[in-house]
């Protein structure tokens, strides 16, 4: 296997691994960027506990893009799209459905390999009547450092084609915001995604925003959350000293 495959199959595993509670069964889909024309990504109801190279299709990100410019496909006419997105013919796997989504976000300038989970703690929140609310600031400075100043939030939208033109508009309107492309996109009724440099970022990405999701339902116990005020999240963001830690743990 080449060594992105060889990191994005360990993420992937990780990611799954039942002791996290990020996602069970077939949930949850990851990718990583192979070159310049293509992109891996999980075949759809493969485990991630359990992936190896067979788990995953190598695909065109001209023939998904493409795709993604059309307003009105059908289940059978996107099935027959990503069919023909892939790069070897005789493989039989199908692309996650979600492969919309991997194709854009490893678009972003930075993101090289992308997991999207379903964190039983992340999706607490999602699910819950005061997600937007919930979500709407930073706790403490890591959850800045390594999951950005604010995530991208998506109103619940069908999976597949659609979430993924949704979830473009969410981020060129975060960049409008931040100048920045985001690190974290949160589904609501969905899930979570974690856009990385690398494989361990998307890692740590993940795990910061679980605690992040576990803290945030532990200051409803005591009144709500304290959120940090704009300035005081933007002077962490800031910060030379977390540009270091950020160049150390490998993170953008």
């Amino acid at each position: 296997m080449s060594d992105v495959l060889t990191q994005l199959v360990q993420m992937s595993r990780n990611l799954g691994d039942p002791a996290f509670d990020y996602a069970i069964l077939g949930e949850g889909n990851t990718s990583a960027r192979a070159d310049a024309e293509t992109f891996w990504v999980k075949a759809s109801g493969a485990p991630l506990r359990t992936l190896d190279a067979k788990g995953l299709v190598q695909v065109r990100f001209s023939r998904v893009l493409e795709m993604l410019e059309c307003d009105h496909l059908d289940d059978a006419e996107i099935k027959k799209g990503l069919e023909t997105a892939r790069v070897d013919p005789a493989v039989t796997a199908m692309p996650s459905v979600e492969t919309f989504l991997h194709a854009l976000a490893l678009q972003l300038e930075g993101v090289n390999f992308v997991g999207h989970t379903h964190p039983t703690a992340v999706n607490a929140i999602l699910c819950s009547q005061q997600a937007t609310q919930a979500l709407s600031g930073r706790l403490f400075p890591d959850e800045i450092i390594y999951c950005g100043p604010a995530p991208v939030f998506i109103p619940y939208t069908d999976p597949g084609l659609p979430l993924a033109q949704a979830v473009r508009q969410g981020i060129i309107e975060f960049g409008e915001t931040w100048g920045q492309p985001p690190k974290v996109i949160l589904m609501q009724n969905h899930g979570f995604i974690a856009l990385g440099k690398t494989a361990a970022d998307v890692e740590n990405i993940t795990a910061m925003a679980v605690k992040s999701a576990r803290v945030l339902q532990g200051t409803f116990a005591l009144g709500g959350p304290h959120f940090l005020t704009p300035a005081q999240a933007d002077r962490i963001r800031t910060r030379q000293d977390e540009q270091y830690r950020k160049n150390i743990w490998g993170t953008r």
